[in-house]
């Protein structure tokens, strides 16, 4: 293709970053109320700015670049405030934007008056199509514009005279210029600050536009912090955008290759597809054993308000923070991964408090970021057979044994399909108690009543003990009266069917459990009948009473014969 050229490479021996490791978080600045606002349909108003500020501040953002204070009045305005109402905490750094024009950065300091701290962000671009098509201007005329914005910086510096400012200057669009330009430009704004300051100072490598790939950018970074001069002295941010779609993988690199400050936005909000997502860079960190030093433990809040304070939308398969993301529709991994938080259950209960999270499908525990494991595992008419069970056992305590899960999920599924959409769990407990638990015909139980071998009255049995049972049954709207013994009320009422036209059986599996804890709890009888034709079916059965819940789950089970 003619109309499109490869970026080509950088200049760099013996790169290092390959074999760096990100080992702990950088200095996180959220652009969220400059970059972020500037890129809304509906910018946020002065309210907005101030709650989304407090946002931050609780998340754990040290560096809030707070906008653009010459470029509007809403802008101006919100910064005062912050700094009139005592907003800001004494360990947070305000940093505002400003184009290198001396009454523009008149006005800004004008503003910044009485803050503390702040960081000032100068800027001017670098690239050739920038110095060709937008300013037509030379090298030496770019150079000599970032220099001047310095120097007027360093004159009106004297409004704030009690603030600490840290200067920060930013090459626009590095990505795109030569990599000795950019250094040769940096050298000239730091050799100028250097006349009225010693402190630190930042230079701020943006992928303005994104252009090659997250290595190449590596390669930039890595080069820029081995040939600039005096490096212990400048502090190295990047400020990625995501044209490529592979903003945070370029930031990982560029902390990888030497950077140790970014820019970025939460859910990646920001111009054209956005800056880089910090949520997912910090997360990213947190999963690899690194304390990003930001709060996302509830992650749910934080994309709430995100979305009150932008409109802007969180995607559901955002990483992290998407509504889906921890969610499993495939059957396969939904047994993948109800059988690892199995595993790890037992695993604690054995003594391990705090095993190596290591479930399949989940690289990170949903709990970390305040999400639930009832989230998990979702069902449509793709999820397999342990999705249902696993639904009615997180929502209902309906632990339904493993070798009735094929039958139960084949159900729900053939009915999700034909509806085709998802089920909830209401719905899949619905359709469960419908088909096992309410289902009367063709054989229903009228009347059941129990009296042990001693001639005492209960509704409950040991193993091996007598019983008589007596029974009143409808089978295909023709009544039967039954009496019969048994070891037990299961038994017994399975010898009295044997004088009726039901169908015979063997029971092969017998399951209960309580629901809940507690005397007045019900419990809850799975039974499975082998019928003379060969036919299996499961039965389900809820009583108050344990032995009448198995007498339920056998009469459950005989009306699946002709399902």
């Amino acid at each position: 293709m003619a109309k499109y050229a490869p970026f080509g490479t950088i200049p760099i021996q013996n790169r290092s970053w390959p074999d760096t490791l990100i080992t702990k978080a950088p200095a996180w600045v959220s652009v969220d109320l400059r970059d972020g606002n500037q890129a809304l349909p509906v910018p946020m108003n002065i309210e907005q700015k101030l709650d989304f500020f407090d946002l931050l501040v609780k998340t754990g953002f040290k560096e809030i670049e707070v906008g653009f204070p010459s470029a509007s009045d809403t802008e101006y305005r919100f910064l005062r405030r912050l700094i009139e109402e005592n907003r800001i905490p004494d360990d947070v750094t305000v940093q505002v934007l400003c184009q290198a024009r001396d009454h523009l950065i008149e006005k800004t300091f004008e503003c910044l008056k009485g803050v503390k701290k702040a960081v000032f962000h100068i800027y001017n671009s670098t690239s050739p199509a920038q110095r060709k098509y937008t300013f037509n201007l030379e090298k030496k005329d770019i150079i000599r514009i970032a220099v001047e914005g310095v120097q007027r910086v360093q004159t009106y510096r004297q409004l704030v005279s009690e603030s600490e400012i840290i200067l920060e200057y930013s090459p626009e669009s590095f990505s795109n210029t030569e990599i000795d330009f950019a250094l040769e430009i940096c050298e000239a704004v730091k050799d100028e600050w250097r006349k009225t300051s010693c402190a630190k100072m930042i230079f701020n490598l943006p992928t303005t536009v994104e252009c090659a790939t997250a290595n190449i950018f590596a390669d930039q970074v890595e080069y820029f912090c081995t040939h600039i001069s005096d490096r212990e002295s400048v502090i190295v941010s990047v400020h990625n955008h995501n044209d490529r779609g592979c903003a945070v993988a370029s930031a990982e690199l560029a902390l990888m290759a030497g950077a140790e400050r970014v820019e970025g936005t939460l859910f990646g909000n920001g111009e054209r597809t956005g800056n880089v997502d910090i949520v997912t860079l910090a997360l990213n960190m947190y999963v690899q054993g690194v304390d990003p030093k930001l709060d996302f433990s509830n992650i749910s809040a934080v994309s709430q308000a995100y979305r009150r304070f932008t409109g802007m939308s969180v995607p559901p398969r955002h990483p992290y923070a998407g509504e889906l993301v921890f969610t499993a529709f495939s059957g396969s991994h939904q047994d993948a991964i109800r059988k690892g938080l199995n595993a790890r259950q037992k695993a604690r209960f054995d003594g391990d408090i705090e095993p190596l999270w290591d479930i399949p499908y989940l690289p990170i525990d949903p709990h970390d970021v305040g999400r639930e494991y009832e989230e998990i595992i979702r069902v449509n008419s793709q999820s397999g057979k342990g999705g249902a069970a696993w639904i009615l056992e997180q929502h209902y305590g309906i632990s339904v044994p493993k070798a009735m899960h094929p039958c139960l999920g084949a159900f729900i599924t053939e009915e999700a399909d034909k509806l085709q959409r998802e089920l909830s769990p209401q719905e899949i407990f619905g359709l469960f108690a419908k088909r096992w638990l309410q289902k009367t015909q063709p054989l229903s139980l009228l009347r059941f009543s129990e009296t042990r071998s001693d001639g005492q009255n209960g509704t409950t049995g040991q193993n091996n003990e007598t019983l008589t049972c007596r029974a009143q049954i409808c089978w295909k709207n023709q009544s039967f009266s039954l009496e019969a013994k048994g070891n037990g009320p299961l038994d017994a009422f399975t010898s009295a069917l044997k004088a009726t036209p039901v169908p015979r059986f063997t029971v092969k599996s017998f399951h209960e459990h309580a629901l809940g804890t507690g005397s007045g709890t019900d419990a809850i009888a799975y039974i499975e009948l082998e019928f003379e034709n060969g036919t299996n079916c499961w039965g389900c059965g809820r009583s108050p009473h344990i032995g009448e819940a198995g007498i339920y789950a056998l009469v459950s089970a005989v009306n699946q014969l002709e399902l």
